[in-house]
C-alpha cells in the first residue's frame, strides 16, 4: 500500500475524552472514530490490526480441534426466558421489540443460543466431545463506556462453548481451552497470565480470566512473581491428550495469581515476600466450567452408553478480540506512538523516501516495494511530498515494527537503512540485503 492511497487520518493533537493511551494512540493513528458512546467505526488501521488479531484466534481455535460457525447479534427472549436469564441479567442487556411484538434481545454472550443449535441435532453420546465457536459483535449498555476499545458498549468477541458426557471429559476441554489461550496471547507479544477469578453472570466454579499486566488496567491483582517467568513457547502439544493439557494448566496455575474478587490475603502472605505483587491488569479473555447450569433448564441432553438420557456438561470460553488491540497497546508503546508485535502489525514494514522525486530514491523504494510484496508480506510505502521528520514521526505513531529508510546520501554508498520500532537500532544495509532480512524476521 502506498500512504498517496490510503485512508490514514491521523491527528496531531491528543482528543479531550482520550483518558489512557491506547485511546490516545488509536484515535491519533487514524484507527478508530466514536460513533457515539463505547460505539466505533474501525477505520482502515484499526481494522487490519483487528483482523490479523481475529485470524490468530481462528488458528488456535482450529489448532485445538474447535469448530467455527456464525450466530446472529439478535436473539430472541424466549430462550432466555427458558433459561432463567432474561430477568436476572440486568440492565447491561439492550432489549428491543420488533414490529410484530415479539421480545429480541442484541446478544452480550451466547450460551442460550448454543445450547438450541445443539438439542436440535445432537442426540447421542457417540457425537461427542464438540466444541463450537464463533466471532460476533456483541452488545453489553455499560453504564460508563470508557478506555475507548478497552470498555466499549459494541465489541467483537471470540466464544467458544463445549460439550462433554461427563465432568472429568469437560475439564479436559477447559484445560484445552487455557493451553490454545496461551498460545494465542504468546502469538500476539503478550504475556496474559491465568487468574483465579470470579464467574459473574455465566455461572460455574470454575473459572480463570487472563489478564495483561497493565498500570491502565481495571482489575487489581495479586500474583506470585515467578508466573511472569513461565512462558508456553514452541511446544508441540497433543490437544487429544488429557495428561498433556493438564499438566500444563497445572504449570501456569499453580502459583498464585488470582484477581481481587478471589484474592485470599492468608495465602498471599504464605508466599516470600520478595515475590509478592500487587498490580493492575486488563482482562483479554475468561475461561468457564459450568456443568449442567444451561443443559438441564434448556434440555440438552444425549442418550449415554447405557441408554439413558443425561445432560451434557458445557464450558464458555471467550476471548476480547477488539479489547485485545488495546491491551497491546498498553503493553507496547512508548512517548512518539504505539509499537505492534511483529504478529499483529498492520503492515509488515514501512518504507519511507527521504526525497520524493529524486529518480534514484524513487526507483530504490519502487524495487523495494515490489520485492518485499512478491515475498508476500505488506509494506507500507510512504511516498507524500512531506519533510523527513513528518514521515518519520507517522511511522512512529502507527507502530509499525520496521522501517526502511531510502535517501539520496545512502544511496550512492549502496545502502538503505532498517530500523528497528522497539529498540531503535539501525542497520545500513544493501537493498537486497534488507529485503533478505525482513524476510527472515518474518518467516517468508
Amino acid at each position: 500500500m502506498r500512504l498517496t492511497r490510503y485512508f490514514l487520518p491521523v491527528l496531531k493533537e491528543t482528543p479531550a475524552e482520550a483518558q489512557i493511551v491506547s485511546h490516545r494512540y488509536m484515535l491519533r493513528a487514524g484507527m478508530i472514530k466514536q460513533a457515539s458512546a463505547g460505539i466505533y467505526s474501525w477505520l482502515p488501521l484499526g481494522y487490519k490490526v483487528l483482523r490479523r488479531i481475529e485470524q490468530i484466534v481462528h488458528e488456535e481455535q482450529q489448532r485445538a480441534g474447535h469448530i467455527p460457525l456464525l450466530m446472529p447479534t439478535l436473539q430472541g427472549a424466549d430462550l432466555w426466558r427458558e433459561s432463567g436469564r432474561y430477568d436476572d441479567y440486568g440492565e447491561e442487556m439492550l432489549r428491543i421489540t420488533d414490529r410484530g411484538g415479539r421480545d429480541l434481545l442484541y446478544g452480550p454472550t451466547n450460551e442460550e443460543m448454543i445450547t438450541d443449535i445443539f438439542r436440535s441435532y445432537v442426540a447421542s453420546y457417540k457425537s461427542l466431545p464438540l466444541t463450537l465457536y464463533h466471532i460476533q459483535w456483541k452488545f453489553r449498555d455499560e453504564i460508563r463506556p470508557r478506555f475507548g476499545v478497552m470498555r466499549g458498549r459494541e465489541f467483537l468477541m471470540k466464544d467458544g462453548y463445549n460439550f462433554d458426557l461427563t465432568r472429568e471429559d469437560a475439564l479436559h476441554s477447559y484445560n484445552r481451552h487455557l493451553v490454545s489461550y496461551l498460545r494465542t496471547y504468546e502469538r500476539m507479544g503478550l504475556q496474559a497470565i491465568p487468574m483465579r477469578a470470579d464467574s459473574g453472570p455465566i455461572g460455574g466454579d470454575d473459572t480463570h480470566e487472563f489478564l495483561v499486566l497493565a498500570d491502565t488496567g481495571e482489575s487489581e491483582v495479586f500474583y506470585d512473581s515467578a508466573v511472569t517467568d513461565l512462558t508456553f513457547g514452541d511446544r508441540d502439544i497433543d490437544y487429544d491428550s488429557k495428561e498433556q493439557c493438564a499438566a500444563i494448566l497445572e504449570e501456569f496455575t499453580s502459583k498464585y495469581a488470582r484477581t481481587d474478587e478471589t484474592h485470599d490475603a492468608a495465602t498471599f502472605e504464605a508466599i516470600p515476600e520478595e515475590r509478592r505483587r500487587v498490580a493492575r491488569g486488563i482482562e483479554v479473555g475468561q475461561i468457564f466450567y459450568f456443568g449442567t447450569k444451561y443443559s438441564e433448564p434448556l434440555g440438552a441432553t444425549v442418550q449415554g452408553p447405557d441408554g439413558k438420557q443425561v445432560p451434557v456438561h458445557m464450558g464458555s470460553h471467550g476471548i476480547g478480540v477488539s479489547r485485545l488491540l488495546g491491551a497491546i497497546i498498553e503493553a507496547s508503546h512508548d512517548d512518539k506512538g504505539i509499537i505492534w508485535p511483529e504478529g499483529v502489525t498492520p503492515f509488515h514494514c514501512g518504507i519511507v523516501n527521504l526525497k520524493q522525486g529524486d529518480a534514484a530514491a524513487d526507483a530504490a523504494c519502487e524495487d523495494l516495494y515490489k520485492a518485499l510484496t512478491a515475498a508476500g508480506l505488506e509494506p507500507l510505502y510512504d511516498d507524500r511530498e512531506e519533510r523527513a521528520g513528518g514521515k518519520f514521526a507517522t511511522m512512529d505513531l502507527i507502530g509499525l515494527p520496521w522501517r526502511i529508510t531510502v535517501g539520496p546520501r545512502g544511496l550512492k554508498n549502496g545502502v538503505v537503512e532498517l530500523t528497528s520500532r522497539r529498540t531503535g537500532e539501525r542497520e545500513e544495509l544493501a537493498p537486497e540485503m534488507a529485503i533478505a532480512r525482513v524476510r527472515e524476521i518474518y518467516g517468508v
